[in-house]
């Protein structure tokens, strides 16, 4: 089954116990390699810009590393068969580019490569599709060292490990994810300062903006020259959904400029062909983009997407004006560096409402109004939910249990907005929760979980939590219950 094979059902499609998905509507999980591998050393693996970070003071809660986390790399069948318990149709995976690649050059390391053969063999073995990211923000430290994303060269190294993973396991993967939320990777990493590399410059950020924009372009070419025709091709962006505080024109402008650099960076190159010009006018103060080279933007959207991944956790709400002192609300970590190049000057709100372990507003209905944006503007555009969750404090009962309601009723009012959105007309073809289990959550280290199956670290022992049994009950039946309980 790949994203081409389903097709939005009609509105009001009913079952027994709620309402139906679309027939062939994929279910998934999601994760990350430096998240759960760990092994971070074995194997011929060289660090990452994740390894160097953790171990940089003060950049991860109390100084946290990747390098057990799940023990994924060891226990990798043993998770197999609980995705299999669970029902799930597909499993969203990224390949570890060091652990592929070391210096991000040259000849694989066969060894790296055996183990994503091993995994998507065990996967097929269980009737679970995978789904390959090939980078997940671990970019090896080799390249960091050399410029990182801000340097050109980085794309096309890229696109020759693109090239790599393809002939490794193109004949047994139907779906590639290029990149996953370059986003996060130009302008937290390069902006911000809140993830590794770590780096604060503002134009070293946008320069990554457009060199990831072309490492898609890149790896596109590399997959379709080596994969056959059949295999389908996505890129996953964290799309933002802009909210003004208000209706005046300055609170409207503040959203559209945060927009530009949130999603339109990306979506302008890849969907329409052109940065948006508003983006290079917010910006001109910081740089003329004359690092966007003729041949570029062909080369970006040269190969169509078959299907684009969303992200989405909760929704962005600005006004203009200066930002009071302190960290922005804006959800990505607190720093004195913003990740907004030319909109340093608009401020961040917590929305109202019940908020997650992250302080992220809960609010379905800004993924519904993503969709549907998505949807309007990019007509014909198969989608795919490949990432949507939350983190809760999450503790084991006395029997054993982790109950988890607060995660279930999240799932639910998220779910319904994705089947409001199919029964509208929106394409979207499948689901992918985050996380299938706990893990090594970025800056907050092991301090906040977000999986269905809750990860006891000293022990690695999995326990499925209660929204683990309620989601099998919906990948099981198709269907999303009337209300978010477990009975």
């Amino acid at each position: 089954m790949t994203a081409s094979d389903t097709r939005p059902a009609e509105s009001g499609t009913a079952a027994a116990n709620g309402r139906q998905f679309p027939p062939g509507f994929l279910w998934g999980a999601a994760t990350a390699s430096y998240q759960i591998e760990g092994a971070a050393a074995e194997d011929g693996r060289t660090p990452s810009i994740w390894d160097t970070f953790s171990r940089t003071p003060g950049k991860v809660f109390e100084g946290h590393t990747g390098d057990v986390a799940a023990d994924h790399y060891h226990r990798f069948r043993d998770d197999v068969r609980l995705m299999a318990d669970l029902g799930l149709g597909a499993y969203r995976f990224s390949v570890s580019w060091s652990r592929v690649q070391p210096t991000g050059r040259g000849p694989a390391v066969e060894r790296g490569l055996d183990f994503y053969r091993a995994l998507t063999d065990e996967l097929l073995e269980h009737g679970i599709q995978p789904v390959v990211t090939l980078y997940h923000w671990d970019l090896p430290q080799d390249l960091e060292d050399a410029g990182g994303w801000p340097a050109r060269d980085t794309a096309d190294r890229f696109g020759e490990y693109a090239r790599i993973v393809a002939d490794a396991l193109g004949d047994r993967v139907q779906m590639w994810t290029t990149l996953n939320e370059p986003w996060c990777s130009a302008f937290l990493g390069y902006g911000s300062g809140v993830h590794a590399p770590g780096r604060t410059d503002p134009v070293a950020a946008l320069r990554a903006a457009h060199h990831l924009n072309l490492a898609h372009g890149r790896a596109a070419e590399a997959l379709r020259s080596v994969l056959p025709a059949r295999a389908q091709l996505s890129i996953t962006l964290n799309l933002h959904q802009v909210r003004a505080l208000t209706e005046s024109a300055a609170d409207l402008d503040a959203a559209r400029r945060i927009d530009a650099v949130g999603n339109r960076v990306f979506t302008g190159p890849l969907l329409d062909g052109a940065y948006p010009q508003d983006l290079i006018t917010d910006t001109q103060r910081l740089t003329d983009w004359s690092f966007v080279q003729d041949g570029d933007l062909a080369a970006i959207g040269r190969h169509p997407l078959d299907a684009l991944g969303v992200n989405y956790y909760t929704p962005t709400l600005v006004s203009a004006g200066a930002a009071p002192e302190g960290p922005r609300s804006d959800g990505h970590g607190a720093s004195e560096h913003s990740p907004w190049p030319g909109a340093n000057d608009v401020t961040f709100h917590q929305p109202p409402g019940e908020r997650t372990a992250m302080g992220w507003s809960v609010d379905p209905t800004g993924l519904y109004d993503l969709l549907a944006r998505v949807s309007r503007e990019h007509p014909g555009l198969p989608l795919l939910i490949t990432e949507n969750g939350a983190a809760y404090e999450d503790a084991v009962g006395p029997d054993g249990t982790v109950d988890d309601p607060e995660r279930i009723a999240y799932l639910h009012g998220h779910l319904d907005a994705v089947l409001k959105a199919v029964e509208s007309g929106v394409d979207v073809r499948g689901y992918f929760l985050w996380s299938l289990m706990d893990n090594f959550e970025w800056s907050y280290g092991y301090s906040k979980r977000f999986g269905a199956v809750y990860v006891d670290y000293d022990t690695q022992v999995r326990i499925p939590k209660s929204s683990a049994h309620w989601y099998a009950g919906v990948v099981r039946t198709g269907s999303l219950p009337v209300e978010p309980t477990t009975a």
